[in-house]
């Protein structure tokens, strides 16, 4: 008695698998030799608007503060008090608003005076402030 032939009902992946892994040697081994292409971008005049030296807010040993604008070398630094400090701030950056803040401290200052400044400088909306640091040796 012939016995009944049972179909088939899984494909055979095998061949795809060969034909892929000869793919892929295909492209590893010309990947390397194809240059990229060389993209000429095009020409723009010189920026017109330069860099402004930032405000530099001295926080002292004493707590005190002292206010330096950097774009004028020749004018020392004030003193003031967080609110005379703030508004003076304030008013400067109505009329430069690109000028960027910075604040400096000694070492030795307690850092929640920092951050006291930083606070007071973000209630009144004052933008670009940064922390001004000295690169140390190793």
């Amino acid at each position: 008695m012939p016995r009944a032939r049972k179909a088939i009902n899984q494909m055979n992946v095998v061949p795809y698998i060969d034909v892929m892994l000869v793919l892929l040697v295909i492209f590893m081994v010309t990947a390397p030799l194809v240059a990229p292409g060389e993209i000429e971008l095009p020409n723009v005049g010189a920026a017109t608007i330069e860099a402004k030296q930032p405000f530099e807010i001295t926080v002292l040993k004493d707590g005190q503060l002292s206010l330096r604008n950097r774009a004028k070398p020749g004018e020392p630094a004030q003193r003031f008090n967080t609110e005379a400090l703030i508004a003076r701030l304030v008013a400067q950056q109505k009329e430069s608003p690109n000028q960027a803040v910075v604040i400096a401290a000694d070492k030795n200052v307690r850092y929640e005076s920092v951050v006291a400044v930083l606070d007071a400088l973000q209630r009144n909306n004052v933008k670009k402030v940064g922390l001004l640091v000295v690169p140390g040796t190793k």
